[in-house]
């Protein structure tokens, strides 16, 4: 894998352990809340699905780093692939800004490795 591709691929797990932060831990703190757009209640009623899905994005982030440096490609475009299908689903069922930070990131990263 280039530097290029390697860098793409470990700023997506970046962006990942970011989310997971947002959302497992900052979920009902005013910037989680203000990032996802809850009222205080709202973060409350919600904090463990919160949780969870943060937890996933924390294991996706752990698996991609893992796999780029263990160099198993095809476990790399596994799972960018499907960061990039759950962007996608993000973007038509939350806000359409997740394709934006969810899946390009990851479509790059892919591009980039079979360039």
């Amino acid at each position: 894998m280039s530097n290029l591709a390697l860098g793409l691929v470990l700023l997506v797990a970046a962006a990942h352990t970011w989310f997971m932060v947002l959302e497992a831990v900052l979920w009902t703190r005013p910037l989680g809340r203000k990032t996802f757009g809850n009222s205080r209640e709202d973060a409350e009623k919600t904090k463990v699905l919160a949780m969870n899905q943060g937890l996933y994005n924390g294991g996706v982030a752990a698996l991609l780093v893992w796999a780029a440096l263990d160099h198993r490609g095809a476990t790399v475009d596994a799972i960018l692939i499907f960061i990039i299908a759950m962007g996608v689903v993000g973007a038509i069922t939350a806000k359409p800004i997740i394709f934006a930070f969810q899946s390009l990131p990851a479509i790059l990263a892919v591009v980039a490795r079979h360039v």
